[in-house]
């Protein structure tokens, strides 16, 4: 073979080998598998491509933050990360990481909204648990938009928030939570024929959330909204602790003094007639119901027995003497908590 021949063809097999050496040493490097344990690897909300691929290689889950960058465009997928926390399981290459970071399921966290509980305090409980942003999630409980596509007039979506046992995906968009508990609530709620009442329906969830907070006991629910219902009739104010606390809340912290109750606010049910602007919490099914199916009596009084139950009385006079007894008796206020109340 002349020299020309062999310069041409070293020319031509070069390239050739170089590229064969090439698609054979990413190959190695895009399958070398991830040899730690399984690991929970979490993508943060709003987080960039370049620093989620800059923690997978810190961490040893891939080879190549190079490589995973030019695979990642090469799919077209720079911008389906979806925030969340995953696990990476040993041995997955670069393809299936991420697979898993744009079309895996997020671990879920499991969180339970106790009834009686409102918005802010619903807003901590999300927060804590790194589900959504408090700030976001109450902005959105006062969107008036949302609260007019539910067709009601209240300041905020307080209420309509149902109780209940929920799984969400860590960093969850507060939008997505509160969506996710209005659904709830009219899953929970579409059996009930809230117009048996001579109150509107949301008039119903109102009473049924201060039902909720009056009471620690279950089974008063009925005779507390009969009551609150025997005062509306009456015209009386309904003279309730818990609306006026929800007035301040912002504010509140934790000790209900005289000159709260003087303060006129649309919740202070001392100072204003009837109902407050809106709910001042999240209603179980079992408070709603017992707004619709109170039960038939003359109270229009109680007081605690600082247990968690209530006396209930007629009148005044008999309110007084209760009063005295459970509240100004020091020996009956002493070593008793609602915690003790056997549900």
């Amino acid at each position: 073979m002349s020299s020309k021949k062999a310069i041409v063809s070293i020319a031509i097999i070069t390239p050739v080998v170089m590229i064969i050496f090439a698609i054979m040493y990413f190959g190695y490097i895009f399958y070398t598998p991830y040899q730690g344990k399984d690991i929970l690897f979490t993508v943060k909300p709003g987080e960039g491509f370049s620093r989620v691929n800059a923690r997978l290689y810190a961490e040893k889950i891939i080879p190549s933050a190079r490589m995973f960058h030019r695979y990642t465009q090469y799919t077209n997928k720079m911008g389906s990360l979806k925030a969340g926390t995953y696990t990476i399981p040993s041995g997955v290459h670069m393809g299936d990481v991420l697979e898993i970071l744009t079309d895996g399921v997020p671990l879920l966290t499991k969180i339970t909204i106790p009834e009686g509980k409102n918005m802010y305090e619903v807003g901590k409980l999300l927060e804590a648990k790194g589900i959504t942003s408090y700030d976001e999630f109450i902005r959105l409980c006062k969107d008036q938009e949302i609260i007019s596509a539910l067709n009601i007039k209240a300041p905020s979506l307080e209420g309509y928030l149902f109780p209940e046992t929920y799984m969400f995906a860590p960093a969850t968009p507060a939008k997505q939570v509160i969506m996710t508990f209005l659904k709830q609530f009219r899953q929970k709620t579409k059996d009930i024929d809230l117009s048996k009442s001579h109150l509107t329906p949301h008039e119903v969830v109102i009473l049924a959330s201060i039902v909720e907070k009056e009471t620690g006991a279950k089974w008063e629910r009925p005779t507390i909204a009969g009551v609150y219902l025997n005062r509306l009739k009456k015209r009386m104010r309904l003279q309730a602790d818990p609306t006026t606390i929800y007035g301040i809340w912002e504010n509140y912290n934790g000790n209900l003094r005289k000159k709260h109750l003087l303060q006129k606010t649309p919740y202070n049910t001392y100072k204003i007639n009837g109902l407050p602007l809106g709910p001042i919490a999240n209603p179980s099914l079992a408070a709603i119901k017992a707004v619709l199916e109170p039960k038939k009596h003359n109270y229009i009084f109680f007081v605690s027995k600082n247990d968690g139950t209530h006396v209930f009385t007629p009148t005044y006079k008999e309110h007084k003497k209760a009063v005295d007894y459970w509240q100004k008796n020091i020996r009956n206020r002493k070593g008793k908590s609602w915690r003790d109340l056997k549900q």
